[in-house]
Formats: structure tokens, C-alpha cells, sequence
């Protein structure tokens, strides 16, 4: 179902299960199934949205085998995503992003993902499969969240940093693993200091 003033670019394919909100913008090349799309997005080019996420197991016999991703995404409105960023169906769990969230170029959103309105997810950011985040949330480019964990609302991550347990009060988080920032600092400036001196002894 294409709601009224959808644009659809060239190249782009609307495969199965999909619906898209009304005056809602679909680049060039982008690929669409399994899906709802809200009214007034936008979708860059070369995005695609509903493809199974990366899910595998071994069985008893020692075979890798693929795990069903039977679920949908579900893009609420005046969300915009950017060029070639990926946004995996779910497993258990519909993959959500919220009301109002900007999603930029290169980003990787696994299946069972859900993220709250409002958010800013910047380039090349990586967020592994059932992560939920609140709403307000930023994270700066190159930012990897690991599986099955939580992020509370209005949380601001540096770039480059890595989250590997839940974050459970909102403020700044930076590092590898992420800490508050003012920590993440001190380290910064303890391994200088440190660098320094070994160099001069």
C-alpha cells in the first residue's frame, strides 16, 4: 500500500508486505519488504529495509544453519535515513525506529532493534541485534553497540566509542568500553601522561 504523494525513485524496489506513509520520499535503488514506512519520511539512496537479519546456529550436528527472521521493521514518520544503510527485520521483535529519528550514511541496524523518537544515529554506526534505546538518543560516527543490551533515554555517545553493557542513566559516554565522560577523559589523559613516560625513561 503507497499512500497519496509518495515519490519513488528509479531503480527502487517496493517488494512484499510493505506500505508506505503519505509524502514519503524513496531514493534510487532502494529496496523495500517486509516494512512499514510512515508518512513524510525520507529514504536516501540505495537504502534497503526488511531483509532477514544475521541470525545462525549449529545444530547437534555440528551444522550452521539460519535462524527464521519472521518479523517486520516498522518506520514511524518523519524519519530520515541515509545512502546505503541497512535496517534488518526482526527474529521475535518487529525492528523499530522511532517518530522523528535521523539515521545517517553507513549505518548497520540489526534485526529486533529498537530505537526510541528523536534519536541521531551518525555515519558508519553499528548497533547489534535486540538492542533497545530510548528516545533523545546521539550517537557520534563509528559508534558500535553490542547485542542484547539497553540504552536509557537521552544518552550521548562519542564517536568511536563501543557499548557493551546497558547504560542506564542519561548524560555523555564515551571510550572502549564506554564510560561517563569525565572518566573516559581522565583515562585519555592517564595514557598520555603514561605514553610520556615511558618514552623518556
Amino acid at each position: 500500500m503507497i499512500g497519496a504523494g509518495v515519490c519513488v525513485g528509479s531503480g527502487a524496489v517496493v517488494g512484499p508486505s510493505v506500505s508506505i506513509g503519505q509524502l514519503t520520499k524513496i531514493g534510487y535503488n532502494v529496496s523495500l519488504s517486509n516494512c512499514s514506512v510512515g508518512e513524510s519520511c525520507v529514504i536516501h539512496n540505495g537504502v534497503c529495509i526488511g531483509q532477514d537479519g544475521f541470525g545462525f546456529f549449529v545444530d547437534d550436528e555440528g551444522r550452521m544453519l539460519k535462524k527464521p527472521q519472521m518479523m517486520q521493521v516498522r518506520i514511524r514518520n518523519y524519519v530520515e535515513i541515509g545512502a546505503n544503510t541497512c535496517i534488518d527485520r526482526g527474529s521475535w521483535r518487529d525492528t523499530v525506529i522511532g517518530d522523528h529519528s535521523k539515521i545517517d550514511n553507513l549505518v548497520q541496524i540489526g534485526h529486533n532493534v529498537v530505537i526510541g523518537k528523536c534519536c541521531m544515529l551518525c555515519g558508519q554506526v553499528g548497533i547489534a541485534g535486540s538492542v533497545t534505546m530510548g528516545d533523545y538518543v546521539t550517537l557520534g560516527g563509528r559508534v558500535a553497540v553490542r547485542d542484547h543490551i539497553s540504552i536509557a533515554s537521552k544518552v550521548r555517545l562519542a564517536g568511536n566509542s563501543c557499548v557493551v553493557k546497558d547504560i542506564k542513566e542519561s548524560g555523555d559516554y564515551g571510550g572502549f568500553p564506554a564510560v561517563p565522560i569525565h572518566e573516559w577523559r581522565r583515562q585519555f589523559v592517564a595514557l598520555r601522561a603514561y605514553k610520556t613516560c615511558m618514552s623518556e625513561s
